[in-house]
């Protein structure tokens, strides 16, 4: 199954926390603190496979987490890292942020891109250590790792783009240019998905040729096969628009043109201003000369060029490929898209952001990300961790926000996991 696109949850493993220990040996007294740090949380990281055609495999599998750090140790032993989780991906893979929808990355240059950076390990006790507390038994938590949603879209890496309405020998063409062998048959969506093949027009001169499933009218809101797939056709150079000139089907080519160029347009006024050659072909059955050569004058007035051919008896192929390779070498390279998304940086936590609400009339919640990283680096257990925890509320301000908001001795004060009396 050719799958193309795909939405998937990512997360970065979380830094280790930093350890609370303290050094003992024969004949060293005084050893101190010695509390490792935390190990850094593993990333994840996108990375082209070449070996890969379909993001099928992400039909599966949703979410995606990498390895979280390890804690710290004793005698000042930082823990691990946490292991990059390498999620492969076909080139020319365009990576969204779901959110905003803005593009992060465009993987066809084959570099490794990071899409979800591991927290950062927290500090050991040693760091916190100073003349006048020699001993503190408190540590820093690690940081947690990012996590986003994502969509990936692929978006094929072709030269030259075939389009046109179902039926018209797009598959046919396509076999005969190159090596490619897509299904081919008497009826309408033979082609379910997008086919590859490499041209090769003379020594050294080469270029890939996509087949684009057969649109139809209304295909840019979503009719038939060809909205799945226009998306296909953004990076191509040079489109080249076949048409069934034979009448077989009583279809007007001229009609048939100028309705697949209106969907273009819809789906993108870009794509449908790119190059385009006009193919008339099915020349071996054709029905009615004077539908050809309307058709021919009309392309020629509008200063398109045109060939007419028979992709079943290989007439005018050779010519096809070498007014393509032509056209070719005055386009530029394929267009690969420029990042758009913008990461917040994630402001530091300040005592300004603490909620502090009153509940059953003297009960007092106190709340807030400053004061949940300031107690996941104390030990309440300890005297000295909570004189420092004590300091720190002191400093910042809460307790003379809770004496403005009315609070009275004996209330109630509730923070986190830690609650007691308030006392003046």
């Amino acid at each position: 199954m050719f799958v193309d696109k795909a939405t998937i949850k990512v997360k970065a493993g979380n830094g280790g926390n930093g350890a609370v220990a303290f050094h003992r040996e024969k004949y060293v007294p005084a050893g101190g603190p010695s509390g490792g740090d935390g190990g850094k949380g593993g990333s994840v990281i996108l990375r082209v496979d070449d070996h890969m055609s379909t993001l099928m495999d992400f039909r599966v599998r949703r979410k995606y987490a990498a390895g979280t750090g390890q804690d710290g140790g004793g005698r000042r032993c930082s823990g691990k890292d946490g292991e990059d989780l390498v999620i492969r991906v076909p080139r020319g893979t365009v990576i969204r942020d779901e959110a905003t929808g803005a593009i992060m990355k465009d993987m066809s240059d084959g570099e490794p891109f990071v899409v979800a950076k591991g927290g950062r390990g927290g500090w050991g006790n040693q760091h916190f250590a100073t003349p006048t507390r020699q001993a503190p038994r408190f540590a820093k938590s690690g940081n947690p790792g990012e996590e986003r949603t994502i969509i990936l879209e692929l978006k094929l890496l072709a030269d030259v783009g075939l389009v046109g309405f179902p039926n018209v020998g797009k598959s046919t063409l396509l076999s005969v240019m190159s090596r490619a062998r897509p299904k081919i048959a008497n009826y309408h969506f033979t082609t379910l998905f997008p086919n590859l093949g490499v041209v090769f027009a003379r020594d050294e001169v080469s270029f890939v040729l996509a087949d684009i499933p057969g649109l139809i009218e209304g295909a840019a809101e979503g009719a038939g096969l060809g909205h799945e797939f226009l998306r296909h056709v953004d990076r191509c150079r040079l489109i080249v628009h076949v048409v069934d000139v034979s009448g077989s089907e009583g279809r007007d080519p001229l009609e048939d043109f100028d309705a697949i160029n209106a969907e273009l347009a819809a789906y993108s006024p870009e794509l449908a201003s790119r190059p385009q050659i006009v193919v008339a072909n099915k020349l071996d059955i054709v029905q009615d000369d004077a539908l050809l050569t309307t058709f021919k004058v009309e392309m020629e007035t509008r200063g398109l060029p045109f060939l007419a051919l028979s992709a079943a008896t290989h007439q005018g192929i050779g010519d096809l490929i070498s007014l393509i390779a032509e056209k070719l070498q005055g386009l530029p390279p394929i267009s690969v898209y420029e990042p758009e998304f913008i990461p917040v940086e994630k402001p530091p936590a300040l005592p300004e952001d603490i909620i502090i609400r009153l509940v059953d009339g003297d009960t007092w919640i106190v709340e807030g990300e400053w004061l949940d990283q300031l107690l996941g680096r104390v030990n309440l257990d300890d005297y000295e961790s909570r004189m420092y925890f004590e300091r720190n509320l002191e400093q910042a301000g809460v307790y003379a926000r809770l004496e403005e908001l009315g609070i009275a001795e004996g209330d109630t004060v509730c923070m986190a996991q830690l609650e007691f009396e308030y006392q003046k």
